[in-house]
């Protein structure tokens, strides 16, 4: 999948974690093991996962999905369910996902 093959009907969000301090090496190791379960996914078209260099707490993901569909499932997989919701997020400060258009 390359930035070529999105198109502006897909679903694009990007996503911001902050880890809380002394959390951050367990959400690296849970990043690693759920990004290749993420790029499997038949709705996913793309997912980036970035740490910041300068504030090391912080994480970037940019998605893009096929469709609602794609982003409905992706939601209900249970890698999702475990991984995010139940091992990253309670090691979160704060958490936000916004949906964009692509221009």
């Amino acid at each position: 999948m390359s930035d070529r093959d999105v198109r502006k009907t897909d679903l694009a969000f990007t996503v911001e974690w902050q880890a809380k301090p002394d959390e951050v090496e367990a959400l690296l190791g849970i990043v690693q093991r759920v990004l290749p379960l993420f790029e499997r996914e038949p709705g996913t078209k793309l997912v980036r996962i970035h740490q910041s260099m300068k504030e090391p707490t912080r994480f970037f993901f940019y998605e893009v999905f096929a469709d609602q569909a794609g982003y409905e499932a992706h939601l209900e997989t249970d890698h999702f369910k475990k991984m995010i919701l139940g091992e990253a997020v309670p090691k979160l400060a704060h958490r936000e996902r916004i949906q964009h258009r692509i221009l």
